[in-house]
């Protein structure tokens, strides 16, 4: 199954240095569920000519707000929109599933509570499961059509589920603790980040993270949509 990726930021240069841009982290989660990817810069205003571009979508995160006004973010919406409207299958992951839920009528707010960073534990639909997280914005309102597939105290609208062709995480399975520990050292000093939060992740690599299984939930996921 061809897998169209809407890069909708990149990760830091020191990162993407070790580890590839967004486009080679998820191809790298995915290897052996049977996709294929290619990959459109969305930030900066290239976009696939229609939704039948690939066979399904996957939005990446982001620096930025969904609520921010960028000149990506009109045009964005509009193809998650064209996109739900066709039933085409479509993943968002973080930034990614807060745009979908805004384009589809939720509200994203930068959370009074702070940051997530880390392995972070969810309830995924009756299950534990833990995730690495980077993130202050959250899904506050879901969509009418969202259904709540997974929460914690933290965050309620982890993951959420529109029908049987949309699945979005507010978590990173992409993110594994080696690209954790990378992040952290390139984000380290920036005041956006109370300090303590970065020991706190810091102090938490090496503890086991669900990666394999999302990946595999949300790959057979993208197969088994049903398009229009």
């Amino acid at each position: 199954m061809h897998i169209g990726i809407l890069l909708c930021g990149h990760p830091p240069e020191t990162v993407s240095a070790r580890h590839g841009d967004f486009s080679a982290i998820f191809a790298k989660l995915f290897e052996g569920q049977g996709l294929s990817f290619e990959s459109w810069d969305v930030e900066a205003m290239a976009f696939p000519e229609s939704i039948d571009a690939a066979e399904g979508w996957l939005l990446t995160g982001s620096r930025h707000g969904a609520y921010e006004d960028h000149p990506f973010i009109a045009p964005l919406s509009a193809f998650i929109e064209a996109v739900h409207a066709a039933k085409k299958p479509m993943v968002g992951i973080c930034f990614g599933h807060q745009i979908i839920a805004q384009a589809l009528g939720g509200r994203v707010e930068k959370y009074s509570g702070g940051w997530a960073l880390g392995r972070q534990i969810y309830d995924y639909a009756g299950a534990e499961i833990a995730l690495n997280a980077w993130h202050q914005d959250q899904v506050v309102a879901r969509p009418p059509e969202a259904r709540q597939l997974a929460s914690s105290a933290f965050c309620e609208n982890a993951a959420l589920v529109y029908g049987d062709h949309l699945m979005t995480l507010q978590p990173h399975p992409e993110i594994s603790d080696e690209i954790l520990r990378d992040y952290l050292v390139a984000r380290r000093g920036d005041p956006a980040y109370p300090p303590d939060i970065f020991d706190q992740a810091s102090a938490q690599l090496g503890l086991p993270v669900d990666n394999a299984a999302i990946a595999a939930r949300l790959a057979r996921f993208l197969k088994d949509a049903r398009p229009s």
